[in-house]
């Protein structure tokens, strides 16, 4: 039976005894009213999940691993992952340290660190599916443009939805200066996007009702290597001027991949056929995109 003890009194040491935190937080006018028995307080709380919700699920994960129906392309989750995701977005836990004007509740990003890494001790393969939301919303917060905020982030915080990466393409590993997926302009100001991306984490599941892929492509007349790489939100199914879902995007799930672990992380190959997507940032600058959600 799989054993994990989340190393709260480590954390509260060098939190509290080492870095004194709290001074430097409640000098932001964001956390003024931050204190130690906040941090552990949430913390504490955050090692019950990760111990009583996640951790049975690690193993048992492992060895019943992610199903596809080639003909749907639909995901299912190992059994357990999807009532954990559940209980993970009705706690509040992925609104953690999100911007409070999407919905979030505004708490240090140190306290978010520290419970996900307890999160992925626990169960590594569920945790990269809020993770990589995690980094999504991150690049969208810094580099989209209002209307596309407004769009997504709500329900990024909320973790009604989730999101992915989506950098590499069979041919070329991860030497993205040789990418050959492409965006064609609309006249509407989206874009036509096709092309094949593989190792992609979260890339299909059923724990979400969508899932916002941010995308490195190319356009038509973009310059050689990195230098010609933009990136594009490209949804499972595209979002009406409501919020509500609208039909499905042409992206999917063409095969998973066969690994020797994280077998309960759905990592996906993934087609663009025509999929619709917009543009996150400048012309040929998506790496500055992709960055901010790598360090995330």
């Amino acid at each position: 039976m799989a054993v994990y003890t989340p190393p709260l009194r480590d954390m509260q040491f060098v939190m509290h005894e080492v870095l004194n935190v709290t001074a430097d937080l409640q000098a932001m006018p964001a956390h003024a009213e931050m204190d130690a028995d906040t941090i552990n307080a949430v913390l504490e709380e955050g090692g019950k999940f990760a111990t009583d919700v996640l951790l049975p699920l690690n193993i048992s994960g492992d060895a019943e691993g992610c199903q596809l129906d080639i003909s749907t392309h639909a995901v299912t989750t190992p059994t357990g992952y999807k009532a954990a995701y559940k209980q993970y977005i009705e706690g509040g836990w992925a609104a953690l340290a999100c911007d409070p004007e999407f919905g979030g509740q505004g708490l240090p990003l140190v306290i978010n660190q520290c419970f996900y890494e307890m999160m992925n001790s626990a169960n590594q393969a569920w945790t990269m599916y809020p993770g990589l939301t995690h980094g999504a919303y991150a690049a969208l917060h810094t580099h989209g443009t209002p209307e596309q905020k407004a769009t997504y982030l709500h329900k990024m915080t909320s973790g009604e939805w989730t999101g992915t990466m989506c950098l590499t393409e069979p041919h070329c590993g991860t030497d993205l200066g040789l990418m050959r997926t492409k965006a064609e302009p609309q006249a509407d100001g989206t874009y036509r996007i096709t092309g094949n991306k593989i190792f992609i984490s979260a890339g299909e599941h059923d724990l979400a009702d969508n899932i916002i892929h941010l995308v490195l492509a190319r356009l038509p007349d973009a310059p050689p290597g990195i230098k010609g790489v933009s990136l594009f939100i490209v949804p499972k199914f595209l979002v009406n001027a409501d919020g509500s879902l609208g039909e499905r995007n042409g992206i999917y799930c063409g095969g998973l991949e066969h690994k020797m672990g994280i077998k309960s992380n759905a990592t996906a190959q993934i087609v663009l056929d025509g999929a619709v997507g917009t543009m996150v940032g400048q012309p040929n600058k998506g790496m500055q995109g992709m960055f901010v959600m790598m360090n995330a």
